[in-house]
């Protein structure tokens, strides 16, 4: 369900509009009752004619308390628009206006306040200049609604008016990646650390577990509450109360934000585009004492134009350092203002999340395949993470880059090539390699070995397994023959190496068969000696075939003599 946010000028009747449509005082704290002035963010809800229920956020007016407003209106999908018809449009009516065009909202109704102390004359001026003052922004073919919250005039037809709002505000998206920007943190009685907050992103479930950031504190969700109800679950667009363990109130503030662990890419520096209020009176460089509001935080934070000094009314390319982690998609949006001189500069939208070339050189935008070109390869979740886009893989469980991916190819070719006959072992490769072999389809793989489809295979009849063969009992030394040759031949079970000897594999069963026949007229056991001469070799030879004979358990040595092991009968 959608939220709304009021904006406007300070006592133009906002929190007194609130009250009137919801039946909730917005109005929290005392000092706000004493002064009649809205210090921090309300919340109230109401049942329009159609029977939806509409979420509202009240946000203070006052200069002294944007940082309040800033907060109550990141997250939110419409607004309900003040203008007093008596004192008409005023600095704060153009700031807040401003920020909520900085922000992406798109939908809105005005609603002209305090008609019961002016005439129709004024009504219809004021109406005039709210049209005038709108024009060229997200509220231009905005409804405009005379409303006296004093006497009930026009409140039927506001009510109306934010029902079709509801009927053309886009539902929010469900992608899967809830994300809940902490705007009040509090302990109930009974219950503990309770957040709110506007849900955004994907669905919030009772005892789901959840990241809270920056702390980097694993909580878990204890209840769920919306609309005044206790919910099972939640789903994006809607005023949340999240109950929460393993976390204290106190260590939780406004601007914090709530995600599942491994669904963001948390960022402390990004690029992005900022859009510098046309009514600035200087260009925007990197000098200054910036404070950015991302969600419901403000930070303090550096920043580098990427190209030009950008001047107002104009679109540049920054990039911003964080003072801490954030978890960020390309198209978030934020405001920027510049402490020294208290202004509103501009604002825009996050392009890169993870930027990777020098701020010199950086030309930043919303293209996937561009942050897959400067990865080259990039895995299909990391490139979710960094984009929001779920691509299917190229090669093994990466998305590559068609230039990165064409490169690999080649050098893995020549590899292959380089290895020549015997092949190239593949444990030698990096997943990244493996991978792409499978893409070279005049290289085949057989046994652990890559070589090129065309190739003979160079161990096939070998002479030193032809000589083993013939020498049985006395093999010869494997003199000319390479050790990546000898390693494969043992690998493929053609030739076995015992302390350092080389033999044929049945010289293994004829020397079985040997000692079973000598333990036949020996059965209490035979010396090595014994079994060195009836071999016809040394010991050179004599005792890696014993040691080999009593591991694959044919014999087994009992003090200085071999008897039969459990496996000779066999």
């Amino acid at each position: 369900m959608p939220t709304i946010s009021t904006a406007g000028h300070v006592d133009h009747g906002k929190s007194t509009l609130v009250r009137v449509l919801t039946g909730t005082d917005p109005d929290r704290f005392a000092e706000e009752k004493e002064r009649g002035l809205t210090i921090d963010l309300g919340f109230a809800s109401t049942k329009l004619p159609s029977g939806k229920v509409l979420s509202m956020v009240d946000v203070p007016g006052h200069i002294r308390f944007l940082k309040n407003m800033l907060a109550g209106v990141g997250a939110v999908d419409a607004c309900l628009f003040v203008v007093d018809a008596n004192e008409g449009w005023k600095p704060q009516t153009e700031e807040h206006l401003r920020i909520l065009d900085l922000l992406g909202v798109a939908h809105g109704i005005v609603a002209l306040t305090k008609v019961g102390l002016a005439d129709d004359d004024l009504i219809e001026l004021a109406i005039l200049d709210v049209q005038e003052r709108v024009e060229g922004t997200f509220l231009e073919d905005a409804p405009i609604v005379p409303v006296d919250s004093l006497d009930g005039t026009g409140i039927d037809d506001l009510l109306a008016a934010l029902d079709e709002l509801l009927a053309r505000t886009p539902d929010a998206v469900d992608r899967g990646t809830p994300r809940l920007w902490v705007d009040r943190a509090f302990s109930a009685k009974g219950s503990g650390t309770v957040v709110t907050g506007t849900l955004t992103g994907g669905r919030v479930r009772v005892d789901d577990e959840m990241l809270l950031l920056p702390q980097r504190e694993t909580v878990r969700v204890r209840a769920l509450q919306s609309l005044h109800a206790q919910r099972t679950k939640v789903g994006p667009g809607n005023r949340t109360a999240i109950n929460l363990s393993g976390v204290s109130h106190d260590q939780v503030a406004r601007g914090d934000v709530l995600v599942q662990a491994n669904q963001w890419h948390e960022t402390t520096v990004f690029d992005g585009q900022l859009s510098v209020l046309e009514s600035l009176d200087h260009e925007v460089s990197r000098r200054g004492a910036h404070l950015l509001y991302m969600g419901a935080g403000e930070h303090a934070v550096r920043i580098r134009i990427l190209g030009p000094a950008i001047a107002p009314g104009q679109k540049g390319n920054i990039r911003v350092y964080l003072p801490q982690a954030l978890p960020l998609l390309p198209g978030d949006r934020f405001v920027l203002r510049e402490a020294g001189r208290s202004e509103t500069i501009g604002g825009g939208e996050v392009l890169d999340v993870d930027p990777r070339s020098k701020a010199s050189e950086a030309q930043p935008d919303r293209s996937v395949d561009r942050v897959i070109a400067e990865r080259g390869w990039v895995t299909v979740d990391d490139l979710a993470l960094l984009t929001g886009e779920k691509r299917e893989a190229d090669v093994g469980g990466w998305v590559v880059d068609p230039e990165a991916l064409q490169v690999a190819v080649e050098r893995l070719r020549n590899l292959v090539e380089e290895a020549g006959s015997l092949g190239l072992d593949t444990a030698t490769l990096d997943p990244q390699q493996k991978a792409t072999l499978e893409l070279l389809g005049d290289v085949v793989v057989n046994g652990g070995r890559a070589t090129m489809a065309e190739a003979s295979d160079p161990l096939l009849a070998h002479p030193f397994v032809l000589a083993l063969r013939e020498g049985g009992f006395v093999p010869p030394d494997p003199d000319g023959v390479s050790k990546d040759e000898l390693r494969e031949l043992v690998r493929r079970g053609e030739v076995i190496v015992e302390g350092g000897v080389y033999f044929a594999p049945e010289v293994l069963d004829a020397a079985a068969t040997l000692i079973a026949g000598l333990l036949t007229d020996k059965p209490e056991g035979v010396t090595v000696s014994e079994v060195r001469q009836a071999m016809g070799n040394t010991r050179k030879h004599a005792m890696p075939l014993l040691t080999r004979l009593d591991a694959t358990g044919m014999t087994r040595r009992r003090e200085n003599l071999r008897i039969a092991g459990p496996r000779l009968g066999r």
